[in-house]
């Protein structure tokens, strides 16, 4: 049976109450994994060419805009402290769920490592990371990487890194929210060639697609499906959504407990869309996805010395 991640990102709101009854809610619904991210404000670096972004005059964007102060004043209220961290490992523990958590600071990993995790996930924008894989590798058991906005020979690169290490590899699209004929599901054959445990992580919106791209996935054979939830009403997060909730929850899960010849066939007899969110194996990066890769890459964390893709700290993974 498929592995199901349920990705809270900041649906919690900063509240330890309403995590707990998220955990419960995934967990009665049948996810393998309750997910949050390691997000703190402080970690914000500010960088000066996204204040005001750059735009040709042919309407072109090469820079988005994204200043740094609202971005700041829109994440400190939900931020956690380590002791929510411990907190939710226990607290996922206790009710059998597994614990998981993107790492988006380099910086951060020794102190996360320590509360327990058995394995983490690597955003996208860190597959091409070596010394935080490095990091990250010589802590977890298990990696989750996920590699939407990397070039090929990134991924190749990180693959050959980890060979004597337990991954997997995460196909996405980092558009938010994906258009169903974006998706390019067949990108999931392509890196079977790096390694066996391969999956999907859904940015779609729930609200034009519902559950489409992530049923399709499990019908591609995924082995991996992660995707955001939440149980409040979706306008009530940034991330709401593009957020299943809990019924949505539960009919993934029941599908990826069957067969996956009759994941194919319900999929292919129920989906029109089905053939076009196969799409590709390889492709050119679309200019939006090579837009946030530069925004996203470097958003934490660039203002200190661990750098999350400074090469010449790497010792260990030799490549």
């Amino acid at each position: 049976m498929a592995i199901i991640i349920a990705e809270f990102c900041q649906n919690h709101k900063g509240d330890r109450k309403l995590l707990g009854e998220m955990i419960a809610a995934a967990h009665a619904n049948g996810a393998d994994y309750a997910k949050i991210q390691t997000i703190f404000s402080a970690d914000l670096t500010k960088r000066e060419r996204f204040e005001n972004g750059v735009t040709l005059p042919d309407g072109t964007v090469k820079t988005i805009k994204r200043p740094y102060q609202p971005e700041y004043d829109r994440l400190h209220p939900m931020d956690l402290t380590m002791d929510d961290y411990a907190w939710f490992v226990e607290e996922c523990n206790r009710v059998g769920i597994k614990p998981l958590t993107t790492i988006f600071s380099r910086h951060r990993v020794e102190e996360m490592a320590k509360l327990g995790w058995k394995d983490v996930k690597v955003a996208s924008y860190d597959c091409a990371s070596l010394p935080m894989i490095e990091d990250l590798a010589a802590r977890f058991d298990h990696l989750f990487i996920s590699t939407g906005s990397t070039y090929d020979w990134e991924i190749a690169r990180t693959a050959q890194a980890l060979k004597d290490h337990s991954f997997s590899f995460l196909h996405c699209i980092t558009i938010y929210p994906t258009p169903l004929h974006e998706l390019h599901l067949r990108r999931m054959n392509w890196l079977r060639g790096f390694t066996p445990s391969v999956g999907f992580s859904d940015h779609t919106s729930v609200a034009q697609d519902g559950s489409k791209a992530a049923l399709a996935a499990l019908a591609m054979g995924a082995e991996i499906v992660e995707r955001h939830f939440t149980i409040l009403p979706s306008s009530e997060t940034k991330d709401g959504p593009v957020s299943m909730n809990p019924a949505q929850l539960k009919e993934l899960t029941d599908f990826a407990k069957l067969p996956i010849h009759e994941r194919l066939a319900r999929a292919r007899q129920s989906m029109p869309e089905f053939d076009k969110m196969l799409g590709q194996e390889q492709r050119p990066l679309s200019p939006t996805e090579l837009l946030n890769r530069d925004y996203y890459r470097g958003r934490f964390a660039a203002h200190v010395p661990l750098w999350n893709w400074e090469e010449g700290n790497s010792t260990k993974l030799k490549v």
